[in-house]
């Protein structure tokens, strides 16, 4: 009897030594890590993946250092919708510029290229709806702007059914957390309202009981999905999200978070963790793991998080390396910036954009 009490107890001190929590400074060590990394190349980036990294730096932090490469994401979005307004708005032009865009996945051989080509192929439009315009008009609103033209691109997105894209199992396969972004999208334009609809064709493309038969990208599209909803809701890290409301999406990453850390990329991890963040659950388990993991992953000698294939591009590893400080250094969710409560970032506003 007594050698099953040591035993026993031998287990419960591996299991606390094995799962023991990281002092917090360890992890905000590893994100300074990567934060000087990226800003010490920041502006050397392509003007996407500056600004992706500084609107979310400047989110969590509100220091205006960020205020250079939130310009840069301005610009981009003032280019992208005069662009739209002038250029590509009639149904032809609209297929023109889709059907090119379709073709820039029909050399790819990789699981996710051949999905999204092969489903986006009958229904070019959406990658120009969806994936461009959307996107652009959404980050106006966020700003408190909007293009000059507003109305006319407003009536371009009525003439399509988004549902027929968010709810289309293909599409979702191919598409997942773009769509979940797209469909809050429209919902924070005050336009059409599928977000009940795409949950609801989520959750039936993406069965939990046939996890186990997903290919290693499919596995990560549905997690990715399930992350972006959360991220989505947010608005993209402005807000807190109730969990109770995504009970499902919570309960779901809580039973699953050790097959998680197995089967899903750095980029995946990292999300997984910001959700719990974006509910206040801080403290929560999966919060722990997640930075644990995350902290094992980054090279010290390169300052970042390398791809899976083991590439150290900065401008490539923006997204990974940028969730990476986000969870392992959490600040705090900040309606930000906008031109009403942060003027000084928008003292001087790309051509096309205007004040809502």
């Amino acid at each position: 009897m007594r050698g099953k009490f040591v035993a026993l107890c031998l287990g419960l001190a591996i299991s606390q030594t094995t799962f023991a929590s990281t002092p917090p400074e360890s992890f905000t060590a590893s994100a300074d890590i990567i934060r000087h990394t990226y800003e010490t190349q920041l502006y050397t980036l392509p003007a996407f993946k500056e600004g992706h990294y500084g609107l979310r730096m400047y989110r969590q932090t509100l220091d205006p250092k960020y205020s250079a490469a939130v310009w840069s994401d301005m610009a981009r979005v003032a280019s992208k919708l005069n662009k739209f307004a002038a250029e590509v708005h009639t149904p032809e032009q609209i297929l023109l510029y889709s059907e090119k865009r379709v073709s820039s996945y029909s050399d790819d051989t990789d699981e996710r290229s051949v999905r999204r080509y092969t489903v986006t192929k009958h229904m070019p439009e959406y990658l120009y709806l969806g994936v461009d315009l959307l996107g652009s008009m959404a980050r106006a609103n966020e700003y408190g702007l909007k293009h000059k033209e507003d109305q006319k691109l407003r009536q371009v997105i009525r003439r399509y059914d988004f549902e027929k894209y968010a709810t289309d199992p293909e599409m979702i396969r191919a598409w997942a957390a773009q769509l979940a972004n797209q469909v809050f999208w429209l919902r924070q334009l005050d336009e059409q309202d599928v977000v009940k609809p795409f949950i609801e064709a989520f959750r039936k493309a993406y069965p939990d009981s046939e996890d186990k038969k997903l290919s290693k990208q499919q596995y990560g599209n549905k997690l990715y999905g399930l992350t972006h909803i959360i991220f989505a809701d947010s608005e993209y890290y402005q807000h807190q999200v109730d969990e109770k409301e995504y009970q499902w999406i919570y309960d779901y990453l809580r039973s699953n978070i050790d097959t998680i850390l197995l089967r899903a990329k750095e980029d995946v991890v990292a999300e997984v963790g910001i959700t719990f963040l974006l509910a206040g659950l801080e403290n929560d388990p999966v919060v722990e793991k997640t930075r644990q993991a995350i902290q094992k992953s980054i090279d010290k000698d390169k300052g970042m998080i390398p791809s899976v294939t083991g590439d150290f591009d900065v401008a490539y590893g923006e997204h990974r390396n940028v969730l990476a400080i986000m969870l392992l250094d959490w600040q705090s969710v900040n309606e930000a910036p906008t031109i009403k409560a942060n003027p000084k970032v928008f003292s001087s506003l790309p051509y096309g954009l205007i004040a809502q």
